[in-house]
């Protein structure tokens, strides 16, 4: 029988893993990759540019914390 730790593990994992493959997939919607959108600009940068840079960065953020959390097949 798992332990809880390790439920919680593998719960935190897939978790990580199903918002990892939503940023994905919003990346190449039209929420994102709007032909001649630029509004609303941040730091002078347009709407497309800005946003990718964004999730990049949760992208990084997310492998991370993937990362941190241990890999019950390595018991």
């Amino acid at each position: 029988m798992k332990k809880q730790s390790e439920i919680r593990h593998t719960r935190l994992k897939y978790l990580i893993i199903g918002t990892a493959l939503f940023l994905v997939i919003i990346t190449f919607t039209p929420l994102i990759l709007s032909p001649g959108k630029t509004d609303p600009r941040l730091f002078s940068m347009p709407y497309t540019l800005w946003t990718g840079i964004l999730i990049t960065i949760l992208l990084v953020v997310l492998t991370y914390l993937g990362s941190r959390v241990r890999d019950d097949d390595k018991n």
